[in-house]
């Protein structure tokens, strides 16, 4: 239920970072101003009681993290691909989350398997390791399979792993709520619709039988692609909560000096682990979405292996070709262009001018040009960014959120391997491919040729159908029905109520 009862979570969320010191780590990490240190401070102070202790053998920040739970470690999961925003310090501490937490007992996971498949474990294998990694939402063995000897990998769901994550997200949903009744002006970055679409990736994801899904779509779309593998899954030992999958061997992408030290090219993964989540993006609109360091592994041959397909996106055709003339025109530093599409698009409104927006885009763009990693302030970059969109009122696109977040995983992720990568000069080519292949005079013949295939399929029912909608038009309307009063609550009563939740919160 989202009701002020999730207050509690909220105060229990800010005295938990508070009561492990992540509270002022974090602040400083991000380069916080001191007026907005000392209030959250000022605020954390009182409630630091309430707070999970977490295991005090790790960090501030991943110790509050981890104390907390899966929704709040997914979001730590993203903070350890950006340095640049975080700081190297924090985001090495981070890194942790993505494949290294306390795993369960693997009596546990065998006892899972039994009731999902109705037979024991051994039957089905002849070895069956201790968790080799361990994350947010369910941890792997190793295993060897007792009919045809294979090495698999088995990935098991955590146990209580759902309703902790409904918990949270109701949290999350209450919170949007109040953001957008007690601040009317953040209702353009629609808060709520974010949190649906966070919702509906985490049910997928705990779903394992659509991750066996994804694996499949994305292993066709991605066989012919050089350097890169995808483990698929065995689709006679897949379940709800449990996913069998080939096994691939590799080094983790998240130790660059252990790559070095088997001869890796850093530079060359970096590009290359770039320009296929473009081309994936792209060519095929299905890409992966979590494409942090703990799903990514090198082969001894240098072949990238992707895992984890809990999180893919995917994006339509005409949203392909507008991200594809949007990173075409900062490539070329072409930003009248760039404001054109955002308009053409739908994506600024029109009563904006469309030349301030061009300017205010070249003041984004222009500092990235003739630097490289390590001269840009990506945190000072991003939120110069969200200035830009709240001056020209862009509403957020729900649609490009996964888009637009595993682009800045997937950079950070580039970045760790090789600091000085162009981000702009390494996704020149698939742009171009892409621009080329999709966007010219080829593109529109082909789109003619399907437009004649659909008029073809069709066109013996337009006439009928046009008859229809004229007699509709033609129809006089029906009457209104009466108006209804509405039950709402005054932005003084939202203010009230959250009041009452903390003091509520504080006495219980």
């Amino acid at each position: 239920m989202r009701g002020p009862h999730n207050i509690w979570r909220l105060i229990r969320t800010g005295a938990t970072f508070e009561r492990t010191g992540a509270m002022r780590v974090a602040l400083e990490a991000m380069e916080a101003p001191p007026r907005l240190r000392l209030v959250a401070r000022i605020m954390g102070w009182p409630f630091k009681w309430l707070g999970y202790k977490g295991d005090p053998s790790l960090p501030p920040v991943t110790r509050a993290i981890t104390a907390l739970g899966p929704s709040y470690i997914k979001f730590g999961q993203i903070m350890s691909t950006r340095p640049d925003v975080v700081g190297a310090e924090l985001a090495n501490q981070l890194r942790m989350l993505q494949d290294r937490l306390p795993p369960f007992d693997q009596q546990v996971a065998k006892a899972v398997l039994a009731e999902e498949f109705g037979r024991p474990v051994d039957e089905i294998f002849t070895e069956f390791s201790e968790p080799v990694a361990a994350a947010s939402i369910a941890q792997v063995h190793a295993a060897r399979l007792a009919e045809t000897g294979e090495k698999v990998a088995v990935k098991v769901l955590r146990p209580g792993i759902e309703k902790a994550f409904q918990r949270d997200i109701d949290a999350f949903h209450f919170a949007a709520e109040m953001i957008e009744r007690l601040s009317p002006a953040s209702r353009r970055l629609r808060p709520t619709d974010v949190i649906k679409h966070f919702e509906g990736i985490v049910t997928g994801e705990l779903d394992l039988r659509l991750e066996a899904a994804s694996a499949s779509q994305f292993g066709a779309n991605t066989e012919r692609d050089e350097k890169f593998r995808v483990p698929l899954p065995v689709w006679s030992l897949s379940s709800r909560r449990v996913l069998v999958m080939d096994w691939a061997e590799g080094l983790p992408m998240g130790d660059p000096e252990t790559l070095k030290a088997a001869g890796h090219d850093l530079t060359a993964i970096g590009t290359r682990v770039l320009q296929l989540f473009l081309s994936h993006a792209l060519r095929d609109g299905y890409f992966h979405g979590d494409m942090h360091q703990g799903n990514l592994k090198v082969a001894e041959n240098g072949d990238i292996i992707a895992f984890d397909f809990g999180i893919m996106g995917q994006i339509d055709e005409y949203t392909r070709h507008v991200y594809a003339e949007i990173l075409m025109g900062f490539i070329q530093r072409d930003y009248r262009r760039v404001a054109e599409v955002h308009f053409e698009a739908g994506y600024v409104p029109k009563d904006q001018d469309v030349t301030q927006f061009a300017l205010a885009l070249r003041a984004v763009g222009e500092p990235i040009f003739g630097m490289n990693a390590k001269q840009i302030s990506m945190a000072r970059l991003l939120a110069y960014l969200f200035e830009v969109t709240e001056r020209f009122g862009m509403a957020t696109r729900t649609e490009l959120i996964l888009l637009q977040r595993t682009m800045v995983v997937v950079e950070g992720v580039a970045r760790s391997l090789n600091p000085a990568i162009n981000m702009w000069e390494t996704a020149k080519p698939v742009v171009e491919s892409y621009i080329r292949e999709n966007v010219g005079p080829k593109a529109a013949l082909r789109n003619l040729g399907r437009t004649a295939r659909v008029l073809g399929r069709f066109g013996p029912q337009l006439p009928d159908m046009l008859t229809a909608a004229l007699e509709n038009a033609t129809r006089p309307p029906e009457p209104a029905p009466e108006p209804q009063p509405v039950r709402g609550v005054h932005l003084a009563g939202a203010a009230g109520l959250v009041l009452l939740g903390i003091v509520l919160g504080v006495l219980l």
